[in-house]
């Protein structure tokens, strides 16, 4: 049995060194360490890199240390996914600061449960008001007359001779060059102008290029088990999908209800080919359950909703 230190910070201008003081006779034992540096609170703890790694890495029985609470989770949904996963693999999760301090928040007891769902609520609730605050104090800057954000790299002046030399022919990367920018900056100020727009005539009139229409959007229940598994090896459209799918508690389980095209479910379930052989019981179960949702909503005289 290991421990395993885990830091987390949001921005490039932020730093552990809290964390580590927090940690420091762990850190001084010998601990291994996982870090996901300038990484915002926002993406779930399941996607992250640093500690996608210490969840292959730990064995059963582990124990991972965080600083604080909202090093890991801020939100509601994030804790209620990660704990099974974390329950599922016999690991321990102990935050070494504040009221939490000694308590094991992977525990599967009624009372951990209600207070990490609590703490988790309260988490979510700061992140939003300071959210809030922030949107308040933009508005409130803007009213009072002030310039936000970077300067611009090109004056107006400039912005108009890029915008007259594109309407001439001239390429972004050779405008970028001439004006020592980079060419987003070029693609900014013509968008900003409109001049990459297409003509009305043609904005309204697509050719008809003899492809299929769009894959229409379904509802899927995807078993919890599957997302495990797809937060870790699914590609980028698959892992986005679910990041932004309705989680659906069922018992000591969860699902991730999700709606995207019959296709994207077709790639989800058969990124996870290798439950349906490789894996136990359980996992072999929920493949095969996703599978015949799957298929049978490719029958459109089938569909019937969320499965």
């Amino acid at each position: 049995m290991a421990d395993r230190i885990y830091l987390r910070h949001s921005t490039d201008k932020q730093t552990d060194a809290r964390q580590r003081h927090v940690l420091a006779t762990r850190l001084a034992a010998g601990a291994s360490v996982y870090e996901d540096p300038a990484t915002s609170s926002r993406q779930f703890s399941l996607e992250r890199a640093g500690f996608t790694t210490l969840l292959h890495q730990a064995a059963v029985g582990d124990t991972i240390r965080i600083a604080d609470a909202a090093r890991l989770f801020r939100s509601v949904a994030d804790i209620l996914a990660l704990r099974p996963v974390l329950i599922r693999r016999g690991l321990h999760l102990r935050v070494e600061s504040g009221l939490l301090s000694g308590i094991d928040l992977a525990s599967d007891d009624p009372g951990t449960k209600m207070m990490v769902s609590v703490l988790a609520a309260v988490l979510e609730f700061q992140r939003d008001m300071i959210s809030e605050n922030t949107r308040e104090g933009v508005a409130a800057a803007e009213a009072a007359g002030k310039t936000l954000g970077r300067p611009a790299a090109l004056d107006q002046d400039k912005a108009a001779s890029v915008v007259q030399a594109y309407g001439q022919g001239s390429a972004v990367k050779a405008l970028a060059r001439q004006h020592r920018v980079a060419p987003k900056t070029i693609r900014r100020i013509l968008d900003a102008a409109g001049a990459r727009a297409l003509p009305d005539h043609l904005a309204m009139a697509p050719a008809d290029t003899g492809e299929p229409p769009p894959d229409p959007d379904v509802i899927l229940d995807l078993p919890g088990l599957l997302v495990d598994h797809l937060r870790t090896i699914g590609d980028e459209a698959v892992r986005q999908a679910l990041a932004s799918g309705q989680i659906i508690r069922r018992g000591h389980g969860y699902s991730v209800r999700l709606t995207a095209p019959l296709a994207l479910h077709r790639a989800a379930l058969e990124q996870s080919a290798a439950l349906a052989d490789g894996a136990g019981p359980a996992e072999r179960k929920a493949h095969r359950a996703y599978a015949a949702r799957v298929t049978a909503e490719a029958d459109p005289g089938q569909r019937r909703g969320p499965r």
